[in-house]
């Protein structure tokens, strides 16, 4: 079932097994799965959370879907920083508790949180003062600008909160730390899907701020995500720990090496939000119902997306640990055991996706517009969800291994270039409508897991220094 089989990495294993025993199947397959169904369950229930976000404003109607979802890219435009400097903290602590060294893991968490926490108020303090700007641009219509502002100024607001609560579970994870990761973001989503359903109809009494209750849902599950995150490293029992009482100074080797794996996944990250927001600015120009459609597919896809994200997670931490311990053979295991699982998991998901296709979108809104457009589009969701999650976890243990600038690169080919293109194509040229965009992401999906299975089948990443 492995599709990274046809191109196997057995003589890189051979050669390395005079470095110790590997240990059986099995024990591999629980290791695996230890790690990786914390971070896997997390990320399910933060798309559920999200999904059911846009089910209760989706009773408000199309526009109001719409204001919450043509936010999204602008919002991770400026998340994009923080998110590539997370890949080279989770890789650094990986490898350095692989090496044993946690000292240096531990210091990396510190000038992490520091530089994390400055970037997050200027970045917010952007998104705030330019909302009215950069929602125009996106193209949101006159029924969906005023409501996209306010949902989006007020999640702003929170940026901090997410992003070092972000940072700090990204360190945790390089750790093997996933559960701590996964309890932080379930209560937080928690506190945020109770919010919505007391501030967005207004029940038991609390006012009813329709989609703004929604944002400032999201703002309080920030805020108990990094409550939790931060309790969760002042008194860890493992030897990642958060220290007040050890040095803050800037230490400029530390950032150094941070940025050298982060600065990759930088170009990777605003190639993939630059991309999607062009992406998603096109399909805005195919009207309110048409984007309504495409948020509430890309809610369920994102469930896909998801539980290969988990399972990159578990598999960028067995790598990096490993290539730490200096085991790239059991590197090479661990990245193609998680591909396996993820493998299994998809297939289930695509016979839910064809089966229950309309039934699922009937559960964010009754429109028949929608729901009739949607369905088609589940199939293709369908098909890209096996496809989606290999790359994803390929792509995992790549940037566990630091190898961040072949992922950029692939990124940069697939995202930014190649999907806009044969999305504005399909789209307009040839009158497939939204249909086509879709057709252009599976393109990309799969464009993206034939580079990465290539890369990862040559063995190159395992000599990245970090």
């Amino acid at each position: 079932m492995q599709l990274i089989d046809f191109f196997s990495c057995q003589k890189m294993i051979a050669e390395s097994q005079k470095l110790g025993s590997i240990p059986p199947s099995e024990q591999i397959y629980k290791s695996t799965m230890n790690l990786a169904w914390p971070s896997a369950l997390e990320r399910i229930l933060v798309s559920l959370v999200s999904a059911m976000d846009t089910m209760m404003v989706g009773v408000l109607g199309a526009s109001a879907i719409a204001a919450v979802g043509i936010t999204q890219q602008p919002t991770f435009i400026l998340l994009a920083i923080i998110f590539s400097l997370n890949v080279g903290v989770t890789a650094i602590v990986a490898r350095r508790c692989g090496e044993e060294d946690f000292a240096s893991a531990n210091r990396t968490l510190r000038q992490s949180i520091i530089i994390v926490g400055l970037l997050s108020i200027i970045l917010a303090t952007i998104g705030f003062l330019f909302a009215k700007p950069i929602l125009t641009w996106m193209g949101a219509e006159a029924d969906v600008l005023h409501d996209a502002i306010l949902y989006f100024r007020t999640i702003v607001i929170g940026m901090v909160f997410n992003a070092l609560s972000l940072n700090i579970n990204a360190a945790q994870r390089g750790a093997g730390n996933t559960k701590i990761a996964m309890t932080t973001n379930v209560i937080a989503n928690l506190v945020n899907l109770i919010f919505n359903f007391l501030l967005i109809g207004g029940n038991f009494g609390f006012p009813s701020l329709g989609v703004l209750g929604a944002g400032v849902a999201t703002v309080l599950g920030n805020i108990v995500a990094f409550v939790i995150a931060t309790y969760g490293i002042l008194h860890s029992k493992t030897e990642l720990q958060l220290k007040f009482n050890e040095s803050w100074k800037l230490d400029l080797v530390t950032i150094k090496g941070i940025f050298k794996i982060s600065n990759s996944a930088m170009v990777e990250q605003l190639c993939m939000r630059i991309g999607f927001l062009v992406y998603t600015k096109m399909i805005t120009n195919l009207g309110t119902v048409a984007f309504a459609t495409h948020q509430i597919c890309m809610n369920i896809l994102n469930m896909t997306f998801s539980l290969g994200d988990g399972m990159a997670m578990a598999a960028s931490s067995l790598v990096g640990r490993n290539l730490g311990a200096k085991r790239a053979d059991l590197s090479i295991i661990y990245g193609k055991t998680a591909q396996r699982i993820g493998l299994i998991f998809s297939t289930l998901l695509v016979l839910i996706y064809v089966f229950l296709r309309e039934p699922l979108v009937s559960l964010f809104t009754d429109d028949a517009m929608i729901v009739n457009l949607a369905s088609q589009i589940m199939l293709i969701v369908a098909v890209v969800s096996p496809l989606q999650i290999s790359q994803v976890i390929i792509s995992g243990s790549l940037r566990g291994a630091g190898d961040t600038k072949f992922v950029a690169r692939t990124s940069f080919i697939s995202i930014l270039m190649i999907r806009p293109i044969i999305t504005f194509i399909l789209c307009y040229w040839l009158g497939f409508g939204l249909i086509g965009a879709w057709l252009a992401l599976l393109l990309d999906q799969t464009l993206r897991l034939i580079l990465n299975i290539v890369r990862f089948s040559s063995g190159k990443w395992i000599h990245v220094k970090i």
